[in-house]
């Protein structure tokens, strides 16, 4: 038996191929075998924290990255996407040992569009979700996977390779359409009944001054002048930092609420994402919905949106979009019909009170 060596671009090929991906049309730095990766390594892993498998991917595919775009701030947005989705569930620990952990998510499938699927779950050990017996080929784009069958036959192929199907008006639940100034005026009355929080050591929070069109750079450390309540982060002895409600006074924190709080099965970040999106609103500077032209798609527009959103406001995305690579400052972007751009503006204004733009204007 011989050993043959492989060239770097040679092993990522394979592994592309080894995530059930098409190694002449895809490498290893995008966005598609990135999540791969990630339902990949939760299949063996979870339960886990999200940071657990962020680690994981960097360390297993990051010195195969030739473009060196595997930053941490990367995977983790994308496992946010995954789960947003509902590849993946975020719970509390069991036991009531503090902290969250992410679970696979069971196989399913949501009706689309006729005779296509959105595929979503994990199976454990590293099993393909589908097989060939479904009888046609999964197809990936960005971070969701979806197969196109025969809408009067796919019920039962699918049923067969074991998915159950979620219904659309389950799938896409959200809360109910409520004013900004309430939502934040909610917040606020939590702060004021929470416990003397102490000093937090590692917290950071989100800088509501700071301009909506750049999230990442949003967030920062205290600062001895900070007064007001923020949404933030705080780190905790194992697992990912945890998303939170935090009053400060003088750069002090003097209380502080952990999230979720209104849906304890559901995700800190989803409610900390629209408790931010009110506070936004409130300060007179909403978040932004783009709207643009898409090159080459004619019937076809692109929204760009610059924040992270709640997953039941990403779902809603998901079921008449196509995510398409980001561009120009944004953080996701989809390719939508022309026919439900008002409906998708008028669900963004209404839940996350968004400021809508067309491409051109001046913000």
């Amino acid at each position: 038996m011989s050993i043959i060596p492989l060239s770097g671009r040679e092993t990522a090929e394979r592994t592309v191929r080894a995530l059930g991906l098409d190694e002449t049309v895809t490498d290893i730095s995008s966005t598609e075998a990135l999540c791969a990766s990630l339902r990949r390594a939760a299949s063996f892993m979870c339960p886990a924290t999200p940071r657990q498998l962020v680690e994981a991917v960097l360390e297993a595919v990051s010195f195969l990255d030739e473009s060196l775009s595997m930053s941490r701030s990367r995977v983790a947005e994308q496992l946010d996407l995954l789960v947003s989705i509902g590849d993946l569930v975020e719970l509390p620990r069991p036991g009531g040992h503090g902290g969250r952990q992410l679970y696979l998510a069971p196989p399913s499938y949501v009706r689309k569009a006729p005779g296509q699927h959105l595929l979503l779950g994990v199976r454990p050990n590293g099993a393909p979700l589908v097989d060939e017996s479904v009888g046609a080929e999964v197809q990936y784009e960005n971070h969701t996977r979806f197969v196109e069958l025969d809408a009067e036959v796919a019920p039962v192929q699918l049923r067969a390779a074991g998915l159950h199907e979620i219904r659309r008006e389950h799938w896409l639940k959200h809360p109910s359409v409520s004013r900004a100034a309430d939502v934040v005026g909610a917040m606020r009355q939590r702060l004021d009944r929470a416990a003397e929080s102490g000093y937090i050591d590692g917290l950071t929070i989100i800088d509501s001054g700071k301009p909506v069109r750049y999230y990442r750079g949003r967030w920062r450390l205290l600062a001895d002048g900070d007064s007001g309540d923020f949404v933030g982060r705080r780190p905790q002895a194992y697992g990912s930092d945890l998303w939170c409600l935090v009053r400060i006074e003088q750069g002090v924190p003097r209380a502080l609420v952990d999230l979720p709080v209104d849906d304890l099965a559901g995700s800190g970040c989803d409610e900390a994402w629209r408790f931010q999106a009110a506070i936004d609103a409130v300060a007179d500077q909403p978040q932004l919905l783009r709207v643009r032209s898409a090159v080459g798609a004619d019937g076809s527009r692109v929204l760009d949106l610059f924040g992270p959103v709640p997953g039941w406001a990403q779902r809603h995305l998901e079921l008449v979009g196509i995510p398409v690579s980001r561009t120009r400052g944004a953080l996701i972007s989809y390719r939508v019909p022309i026919s439900v751009i008002g409906e998708l503006s008028a669900f963004f204004v209404d839940m996350l009170w968004m400021s809508i733009r067309e491409e051109g204007e001046v913000v």
